[in-house]
């Protein structure tokens, strides 16, 4: 004797939405390797590239710029030219319109609250921040944090010095969009 089971509508409706998710998952999962894997390659690249000083040159979107490294925060990072969602995705950027490093002026930075900038909530005045690029390096010391509008854009405006500026979204644990920038202020020292 010979026992069919049928299955019912709302059985078959359950094993989909188990496939469904599982197949979800094993995409995200592949999409956080790929993005892991390509955020480790360009900083492996960025530290074997910036050991030889070169001729200063404008970098294109994308391109290699330098390292940053606060070591008090045990932070090392790429700097990539642009503060487009592809290269904020596998490195800090530069943000176009603000001096280079090694160039008398503001550099700005900006990096994501969630991911290479996190270790920033914990700057201090005082913190050296050192730039390697092919020009040389560079060191910096950290004379503010503040908390701005995603609107108040003086804080990228020259004055003179030798002036780096670094931004990120503020809160650092909100979810969503955040409506605050944090600023790291840092001024260069030989």
């Amino acid at each position: 004797m010979r026992v069919i089971v049928q299955r019912n509508f709302s059985t078959q409706i359950l094993w989909w939405s188990r496939v469904a998710l599982f197949v979800a998952a094993a995409g995200l999962i592949g999409d956080c390797v790929f993005v892991l894997t390509n955020t480790w390659m360009i900083h492996r690249e960025a530290k074997r590239a910036f050991t030889q000083p070169r001729p200063a040159s404008v970098p294109a979107t994308g391109e290699l710029v330098g390292r940053m490294e606060i070591p008090r925060l045990q932070m090392s990072v790429a700097v990539a030219e642009g503060t487009d969602a592809a290269t904020l995705r596998r490195a800090v950027g530069h943000i176009l319109g603000t001096a280079l490093p090694g160039q008398p002026g503001n550099i700005g930075i900006a990096g994501h609250r969630d991911t290479l900038f996190r270790p920033l909530r914990h700057a201090l005045n005082g913190d050296v921040i050192t730039l390697v690029t092919l020009q040389g390096e560079f060191h910096y010391r950290v004379v503010s944090t503040r908390i701005v509008g995603p609107t108040e854009v003086t804080v990228l405006k020259p004055d003179g010095h030798e002036i780096l500026t670094l931004v990120t979204c503020y809160p650092f644990y909100f979810i969503g969009p955040a409506p605050d920038r944090f600023i790291v202020r840092a001024e260069r020292f030989i």
